[in-house]
């Protein structure tokens, strides 16, 4: 356990997920595609910046997608928003290279991803979420990924355990708004003090939960955030029961 809080949460009815870093990663991860696309062109990064480059980088990308949605962007206007993952890394590590360099990692990971990368969950999902659901609690999955980059959550055997599943193309609003958060209380039937919810982000899962009321919980399964010490702050899903 890495947190600094320790304090049982009252009344928890239910329990709401992130998707990314939270239940699934990319598999090869997006850290081993990036660190071997910049190793490739003679920039070696520690696996820290990298990972702490791309957790940036998420949330400015979920912030871009509100203003419009990446979809309705043209395809030079969506790659420029994703440069903003090999340029967040590089700044992590203090770094500089060429922008031509930069666009080229950028094309690289992105054709591997088009290849042959799949989703996987971490190695704790289904005996936490076993163990919640043993104790009649409902458990959401809120996440700001579109349907359809997670339909295949059902296929992972997640489906006996997720009652259900909120994303911003039902709501109309993505973390950290509070609309998306009360869509998932409301689905649920349970109110703001009786829900948690469990996320990588900072900015975007536990802000985004505080404003709405819902108690936040930050796994940082890498230990990239040591700073955070306001919020409950977890290694790994089998912790959230002392919560509980």
């Amino acid at each position: 356990m890495i947190t600094s809080e320790t304090s049982v949460l009252p009344m928890v009815e239910a329990v709401f997920f992130d998707w990314f870093n939270t239940l699934a990663d990319f598999k090869p991860s997006r850290q081993e595609m990036y660190q071997q696309a910049f190793q490739n062109l003679g920039i070696a990064l520690s696996t820290k910046d990298v990972m702490r480059g791309i957790l940036r980088a998420d949330q400015h990308y979920f912030e871009e997608n509100d203003r419009p949605r990446m979809h309705s962007r043209s395809h030079q206007e969506q790659m420029e928003v994703y440069l903003c993952y090999p340029w967040m890394i590089l700044d992590e590590a203090g770094t500089e290279c060429p922008p031509e360099l930069i666009w080229k990692v950028l094309n690289i990971v992105i054709e591997q991803l088009k290849k042959g990368s799949t989703f996987v969950l971490f190695n704790d999902v289904l005996s936490a979420l076993t163990t919640l659901k043993q104790r009649n609690l409902i458990l959401g999955l809120l996440t700001n990924a579109t349907k359809d980059a997670i339909s295949r959550f059902r296929y992972f055997g997640l489906e006996p355990h997720i009652n259900l599943v909120v994303t911003p193309e039902e709501v109309g609003a993505s973390k950290p708004e509070p609309a998306i958060f009360q869509s998932a209380l409301d689905r649920a039937g349970v109110e703001a003090a009786e829900a948690i919810h469990v996320g990588d982000q900072y900015a975007l899962d536990v802000v985004g939960a505080r404003r709405a009321g819902i108690s936040p919980i930050l796994i940082d399964r890498f230990d990239l955030y040591p700073e955070v010490t306001d919020c409950p702050r977890i290694q790994c899903l089998a912790e959230l029961t002392e919560y509980l």
